[in-house]
């Protein structure tokens, strides 16, 4: 029985997947990373476990379907619409972020250029427990302290 945790993770940018994929592995042989190249690629490995995710990481901006259409189609559907979702990208429009906190996303991280940032920034989204964090205006977006 595989009792890792599974992450699926969207992103185009085959640099930032290797990133993404470099940092967890460091983390811990606890979780899984399945990668995606885009939503639809991601909304077809939901739909058809296994594995099945205990976390998403989405990009905004993909081609063919981008992270904010992948979010409300989540959370439109009955069985995945109380997944956590932690949107990762380079926007930190105010705009941007307040649309994502609407649509139902869980938490906003912006992709930091540096290592070390970005290891903190994925560390701490793994850490948060899902069952009882409320975001809101003061928790949704992911603040480098």
């Amino acid at each position: 029985m595989n009792d890792k945790l599974t992450i699926f993770y969207a992103d185009d940018d085959p640099d930032d997947q290797d990133f993404f994929k470099i940092i967890i592995d460091r983390m811990s042989e606890k979780y899984e990373v399945m990668q995606h190249m885009d939503g639809i690629q991601l909304l077809e490995a939901l739909e058809n476990p296994p594995p099945s995710p205990h976390v998403i990481f989405l990009d905004i901006n993909m081609p063919r379907m981008n992270g904010i259409e992948v979010l409300k189609r989540v959370r439109q559907s009955e069985k995945f619409g109380k997944l956590p979702i932690v949107i990762f990208s380079t926007s930190k429009e105010g705009s941007v972020i307040q649309e994502t906190l609407e649509l139902g996303a869980n938490y906003y991280v912006p992709k930091s250029a540096g290592f070390k940032e970005l290891k903190k920034s994925i560390e701490h989204s793994l850490q948060i427990n899902w069952e009882t964090f409320v975001p809101d205006s003061n928790t949704f977006l992911y603040k480098d302290n």
